[in-house]
């Protein structure tokens, strides 16, 4: 009720500044204890999630609130991306609603303080519970993007739960050429090589915007490589039929519009990695059905980002609650049961 209270005032406002002052309202509201495992439980490459649902990493990119998102029913939290060094990002405006669409475009460019400053912040929550990965990325005027890579690990894996390895943005020129076969196998091999036998797992987040053969290749290695999950998908630079007038705005689309897309890729996902890898399905979820739809689909955990724009931070424990009726009204008694079973 608050939230439909508010929206008007936040939605007068320029998207960045609302999204600023909603990441300021929520890092002086006070800390709920994080979710306890419960009937949603599920465990994925080694982690007790007390429930599938995240909220995606570009909501807490500096890691200023994740406790607080905890605190509101979330079952683990992404925070970032971080790059090793600080960088202003894109050229404002750079963040639209697409309100007729439910959707968003952004083109931020992985504007974020730096990983030291994210660092000193996580260092302070240390011994906290909840799931909090981190989202690693490479600054846009590095000269050795996979050195960035390798240099995130080394810093951030004391602080992670897990490390999602970003080579999905649009908005850094350059950066999904690392999902290339060869680029992809050199990056990982360096990560790998930084995170050793004893750190978090390591998590790739990929396009939705990729050719059957790219799909192949990427599950190939990803085995091979034995990574502990894969994130399908981050934004689209694909333009669905849309109603708004920012619909001609370049930069990656989330939203509504990505829903299907996504799914189709989280199914080509599950198909060319044969359920060898767990999956975390991304992309236009907005409901405790979408969840559900992706989990059937092969996702062992599910994010949300856009659908908060539009639904307010109710949202979590809404789909939280509607998805443990949902499992049971399908005949499940737990998540893992229902992974891939459409």
């Amino acid at each position: 009720m608050l939230f439909d209270l508010v929206r008007p005032a936040l939605f007068a406002l320029d998207p960045e500044r609302a999204h600023r002052l909603t990441v300021r309202a929520l890092s002086v509201s006070p800390v709920r204890k994080p979710p306890k495992r419960g009937p949603l439980a599920i465990d994925v490459a080694g982690l007790s999630f007390p429930n599938p649902l995240g909220i995606a990493a570009g909501f807490d990119k500096d890691a200023e609130v994740p406790d607080q998102l905890l605190g509101l029913g979330f079952g683990f939290v992404e925070v970032g991306s971080l790059t090793p060094r600080p960088q202003a990002g894109n050229p404002k405006p750079r963040l639209f609603r697409l309100v007729k669409d439910r959707a968003v475009i952004n083109r931020m460019g992985f504007n974020n303080g730096g990983g030291e400053a994210a660092k000193a912040r996580l260092k302070r929550r240390s011994g906290r519970s909840g799931i909090v990965g981190i989202n690693i990325g490479a600054n846009k005027d590095s000269d050795d993007r996979i050195a960035d890579y390798a240099a995130m690990t080394r810093a951030m894996m004391p602080f992670a739960s897990y490390l999602a390895v970003n080579i999905s943005s649009p908005n850094t020129p350059g950066l999904r050429a690392l999902q290339d076969g060869g680029a992809l196998f050199a990056l990982l091999d360096a990560v790998l090589a930084e995170r050793g036998s004893a750190g978090p797992p390591v998590f790739l987040k990929i396009a939705p915007d990729l050719e059957p053969a790219d799909i192949d290749t990427i599950s190939r290695i990803a085995i091979e490589k034995k990574l502990d999950g894969l994130i399908v998908s981050n934004t689209t630079v694909s333009r669905p039929p849309l109603r708004s007038s920012f619909a001609s705005e370049a930069g990656g689309l989330s939203g509504a519009p990505l829903r299907d897309l996504a799914l189709q890729r989280l199914r080509d996902f599950r198909s060319a990695t044969d359920g060898a890898i767990p999956l975390i399905g991304v992309g236009g979820i907005s409901s405790a059905e979408d969840a559900w739809q992706r989990i059937r689909a092969g996702a062992s955990l599910v994010q949300i980002y856009s659908a908060l724009v539009y639904k307010g931070p109710s949202l979590a424990s809404r789909i939280v609650k509607d998805l443990e009726y949902l499992m049971r009204r399908d005949g499940f008694c737990s998540i893992a049961e229902a992974v891939g079973s459409e």
